[in-house]
């Protein structure tokens, strides 16, 4: 493994540049990074100070920085000292001002703001634990999103990331033997985005059974009896057929990936509702 120093520096609170770093790095198998940290940079005075650290463990720096007197003091000492230096989000700012006509704030930290929308997204997460698996079943006609479906399927992950997307996601499982919540058929008719997730019937049958080793349950249940199984899937599809709901077979995507398409699906959605109603 070939040892690299690898200093981020933020003038916020470097989220962005570590998450960058990480996918990224994850290209390189051969390389194990040092990674020093230097957040929250805010005047010309304090990069000057940092400069002074790094010096005992040269390497790459990476930067995030919207205030161009701190990027030139980095930028000069960079130079100065032969260090290589990448820019991460100067590049993409400078083309995106120049496409929109307009010129950037350089104010450090905007993406963290507490507005209306870091509220929104609270609300929707606190919304969407409430509603998982069914509970509070009454509440669904505030949902943005209802995720239905079989155990197994997917359905809490989805709903936790579509949360922090800012939507209220509620899932209600079925379960063979018990009938959906009536407030499902409601908010069906009140027009509430609702999509069927489906899972393969092997692959249900393995996530099934480890679910259960991890539980230590090793007696043999209809939940991993892949008769039953096939039949709860072929019963799911059934269901959403009839309810007119969109379905996401989720057996090869991952939870991004399904969300992603619920959410494209949702504004599909919300615009066929727009052009009816003209």
């Amino acid at each position: 493994m070939k040892k690299i120093h690898l200093h981020l520096v933020s003038d916020s609170t470097g989220d962005t540049l570590e998450q960058v770093a990480k996918a990224s790095l994850v290209q390189f198998p051969g390389i194990e990074p040092v990674k020093h940290y230097w957040p929250m940079i805010r005047t010309a005075r304090h990069m000057s100070r940092i400069i002074a650290e790094m010096e005992e463990n040269p390497g790459i720096i990476m930067f995030t920085l919207v205030n161009h007197e701190i990027e030139k003091v980095l930028i000069e000492s960079c130079k100065k000292n032969k260090w290589p230096y990448i820019s991460v989000l100067q590049g993409i700012i400078h083309e995106l001002g120049r496409h929109v006509g307009e010129k950037p704030t350089e104010r450090p930290g905007l993406q963290h703001q507490m507005d209306d929308e870091y509220f929104d997204r609270i609300d929707a997460i606190q919304y969407t634990l409430a509603h998982d698996d069914g509970q509070i079943s009454d509440n669904l006609l505030n949902a943005d999103i209802i995720l239905v479906g079989v155990s197994r399927t997917s359905k809490t992950p989805t709903c936790i990331y579509l949360a922090n997307r800012g939507y209220r996601a509620a899932n209600i499982p079925i379960v063979p033997g018990c009938p959906l919540p009536p407030e499902l058929e409601k908010a069906r008719e009140e027009g509430k985005f609702i999509v069927g997730l489906v899972n393969s019937v092997d692959r249900l049958v393995q996530i099934r059974r480890n679910r259960l080793l991890m539980l230590q349950e090793n007696k043999t249940t209809d939940y991993v009896d892949e008769d039953l199984v096939k039949e709860e899937v072929k019963e799911s599809r059934r269901l959403f057929s009839k309810m007119g709901w969109p379905v996401i077979d989720v057996t090869r995507r991952s939870i991004e990936e399904t969300s992603v398409a619920i959410i494209n699906m949702k504004n599909k959605f919300e615009e066929e509702k727009v052009t009816k109603s003209k």
